[in-house]
């Protein structure tokens, strides 16, 4: 039987519906319903932390429970460091392990390292995939700075053409006055693997310049980077 899924004040209900599924949420204007095939259904996580004693060794945690941790990761306690999805610093699997070479690092080579100098990047295995790193237009909107946007959709894309995949566009956002990138989105064909690119140019912390005169290989997505970025214009 196909269903149709309301929230109303903080309920979900499931109620039959002969014509698909649906999602509706009511609010002030009525009751819109988001009709499809499937429903996912996100509710967010919690950290599973409440059998751990953290009470007991002192170990301090936030509103939610994520243990609380500074930029190198150790714990209120001396000599207790919390890895992972346990202290809220990003909840993938990579930045879980770059937790790891964190705590690693800072205990067994004597080397400083440090939450902060992470840059966010993530991918979501839609289709298209989603590919991002650094910050949105949003946060880069919300800074105040001078900056700059350039944008290309994917139909324009050669690879993306000949793979009959050409949903979806990129977004690069560059500081004005520093020439450096701040951030840079991929929905489209290998969106989650061109974003790298973009990612390890950020790490070496050079001019988007560079990238700009790069010669890539063709034919492929990511040499669309160099023509996104000739399309630069200030962020309005």
């Amino acid at each position: 039987m196909k269903v149709v899924v309301r929230a109303d004040a903080g309920r979900i209900a499931l109620e039959p519906y002969a014509d698909g599924v649906s999602v509706g949420i009511d609010c002030t204007s009525g009751e819109p319903l988001a009709v499809g095939s499937h429903v996912l259904l996100a509710v967010g996580r919690r950290p599973n932390t409440d059998d751990l004693g953290l009470d007991k060794a002192g170990v301090a945690t936030d509103a939610r429970g994520y243990i609380a941790v500074d930029d190198r990761l150790a714990t209120t306690i001396p000599g207790i460091w919390a890895l992972g999805d346990c202290n809220g610093r990003g909840a993938f699997t990579h930045t879980s392990y770059n937790d790891f070479e964190i705590v690693a690092a800072n205990i067994l080579d004597c080397q400083s390292r440090s939450v902060s100098d992470r840059i966010p990047a993530y991918a979501l295995y839609t289709d298209p995939p989603l590919g991002r790193v650094g910050m949105t237009e949003t946060e880069v909107r919300r800074s105040g700075r001078a900056a700059m946007v350039g944008t290309l959709e994917m139909k324009r894309v050669g690879r993306a053409y000949e793979r009959s995949e050409t949903l979806g566009f990129m977004k690069i956002l560059v500081d004005k006055t520093s020439e450096r990138i701040l951030g840079a989105s991929f929905l489209g064909l290998s969106g989650d693997e061109v974003a790298h690119s973009i990612l390890d140019l950020m790490y070496a912390n050079a001019p988007y310049t560079v990238l700009q005169r790069a010669v890539h290989i063709h034919p492929t997505v990511s040499e669309y980077v160099p023509v996104m970025i000739g399309n630069l214009k200030d962020l309005q």
